[in-house]
């Protein structure tokens, strides 16, 4: 620049030795002082260098605290999530339960647990909901069996959900939403061949029945949830719910019908108060006359004296739950790329990704499961644990083949909820409740043994990838399986179970009989082409529509095109109050 100059007639620069030249090329300054800037560049450069190391040191320190504040937001909303579901179809569910003919029908049991669990969000509320049902004698154990299979499935809807948030990249959605849909793989394919085993031999009724007599189970209290000390103190001050009417809805107290799930505040005496089992909602009213003085009892939240009905209170708390989760979500994982970059990242791939030494590199899976298992029994919540690794896959920094034995590990966990909700059930009814809350534990067994032990047999990942690629390439086919998985699919079984066996078996068996003819030909097209009929190596015979989704994308494409256009168009038009 202007009085500042640049040497290029030697090397090195007058007054500077070699070590330290390159500094003249960074700094200019004028030429009178050009001989006696040495100590005074370097100097600079010192103090730059040292403002841009600590500036990093604090930028990365601040990233930690963030990631954890925002991670604690994030499990907040889907505990809110939970309670909003409930308040919009606690209800429903609740009158579902109630219906024992339908309860009866182990097709139907799959279904309601699975319809159930999705309406509540939460697959603790559901098997809770059976173990107390069961306690009470309303359910015997037989027609519980198929409810807590379902309650597995309609548990996994949550991850998935979280996936979506995750679109905007394609590479992260693909391997986000196989990462989540490997445990709605395992869940049906565990379901397809576990649930017509116990049909037919009762194997799960039978086992758990011989594990209840073998062992000395004595009744008990719950064991606390660590995830709820942490995180009640605040989601306490947006909602409080007393699930207590759900399962009275369920096993048949027609008082509940129209009762609010909403705890209130009230005020009773202080003599009262001291005789509360705990938070009150309802209880009773203060006399007003006497001489005890009116303390409020606990239950003082964000909606305790809103007059507004639950399904309104509910849809505000599912739209406002779902903003900040996806706000958390989207900052969880711009700091966890901003962090989780270079060899950082490559470490930590490598340290969660590395199978262990040989000859011991098989256990690796199985210590994941452990993992898994862990950390949803401290959580006590299958979601929230799935829920939280799920942008880790979509990052890259867990793989699928690593995720699989955690998911595994989570199905696992999950149901220490039901067993220590078994455990608080009177003496005279201990043994049923546990038996069915075994059930639920030796399902998730069963499923690991069929789908984990070989490789060849962990089909869960093979699909959830096919699933992440087709997402990937039309993201709208995520909310498609969404609503295909848990909504239509499991109405229209419904439906069909409750004409009769015969009609489910009339329909269901051709059904799956083409499905695996359809899955063995593409196997073959893959892999063994050459031992297929020439007409046969490819789907071309067929119509695009019924081998292709690209008609459909364009579909969805002219019909989203037309919407905008219209839009748009209604915009740009003048106003005739203009």
């Amino acid at each position: 620049g202007a009085g500042h100059s640049w040497r290029r007639d030697g090397w090195p620069a007058p007054g500077l030795s070699k070590d330290t030249c390159w500094v003249w090329v960074l700094y200019t300054v004028p030429p009178p002082y050009q001989l006696g800037c040495n100590t005074a560049a370097l100097c600079s450069l010192a103090e730059l260098g040292l403002y841009t190391k600590a500036k990093s040191i604090l930028s990365s320190l601040l990233k930690v605290p963030l990631m954890f504040g925002f991670l604690y937001l994030f499990v907040c909303s889907l505990d809110v999530l939970s309670s909003a579901f409930q308040l919009a179809g606690g209800k429903v569910a609740g009158d579902i339960f109630k219906d024992n003919a339908i309860l009866s029908n182990p097709v139907a049991g799959l279904v309601v647990g699975i319809l159930v669990t999705v309406l509540v969000q939460s697959s603790s509320t559901s098997t809770s909901i059976i173990v107390s049902m069961v306690a009470s004698g309303l359910l015997d154990v037989s027609s519980a069996i198929p409810i807590t299979m379902g309650s597995n499935i309609g548990t996994s809807v949550t991850n998935t959900i979280v996936a979506l948030m995750q679109a905007g990249d394609r590479d992260d959605f693909k391997r986000a939403f196989a990462g989540a849909t490997v445990h709605d793989c395992f869940n049906w394919l565990s379901v397809l061949v576990l649930l017509p085993l116990e049909v037919a031999s009762g194997y799960l009724h039978r086992v758990t029945k011989i594990a209840v007599a073998t062992l000395n189970i004595r009744s008990g209290q719950d064991a606390p949830s660590l995830l709820k000390v942490i995180t009640e103190p605040f989601t306490c001050l947006i909602i409080q719910l007393d699930k207590s009417v759900i399962t009275g809805i369920a096993m048949g107290d027609e008082s509940l019908s129209n009762r609010s799930l909403i705890k209130v505040w009230c005020e009773l005496p202080a003599q009262q108060v001291s005789s509360l089992p705990g938070w009150g909602w309802r209880i009773g009213e203060g006399n007003g006359a006497g001489t005890d003085p009116l303390v409020p009892c606990p239950g003082h939240h964000l909606f305790v004296d809103s007059s507004l009905p639950d399904l309104a209170i509910g849809l505000m708390l599912l739209a406002g739950s779902l903003v900040v989760l996806c706000t958390c979500l989207i900052m969880l994982v711009k700091l966890l790329n901003s962090v989780l970059k270079g060899q950082a990242a490559k470490a930590i791939q490598k340290v969660i990704n590395t199978d262990l030494p040989f000859p011991f590199g098989w256990v690796t899976g199985y210590f994941a499961i452990l993992v898994g298992a862990a950390m949803t029994f401290v959580m006590q919540s299958s979601s929230v644990f799935t829920s939280a690794i799920t942008p880790l896959i979509g990052l890259g920094v867990i793989s699928i083949e690593r995720a699989y034995p955690l998911t595994l590990g989570s199905n696992i966990g999950t149901t220490t909820t039901a067993i220590l909700d078994a455990l608080a059930s009177p003496g005279d009814k201990l043994a049923s409740a546990f038996q069915i809350a075994l059930c639920h534990f030796f399902f998730n067994i069963s499923g690991i043994l069929l789908w984990y032990p070989l490789p060849c047999t962990r089909l869960p990942i093979h699909m959830a990838k096919e699933l992440g690629e087709c997402t990937a390439k039309y993201r709208w086919f995520a909310v498609l399986y969404l609503i295909v998985c848990f909504l239509l699919l499991p109405s229209l079984v419904f439906g069909i179970s409750m004409a009769g066996w015969e009609v489910l078996v009339g329909v269901g068996t051709p059904f799956l009989g083409l499905l695996t003819c359809v899955a063995m030909v593409n196997v073959l097209q893959r892999r063994k082409p050459s031992h297929l009929p020439k007409w046969l190596q490819t789907w071309d015979l067929l119509p695009s529509w019924l081998h292709s989704l690209q008609p459909m994308d364009r579909l969805i494409t002219q019909a989203t095109l037309c919407c905008v256009n219209r839009c748009s168009g209604n915009l740009d038009e003048p106003s005739e109050y203009n």
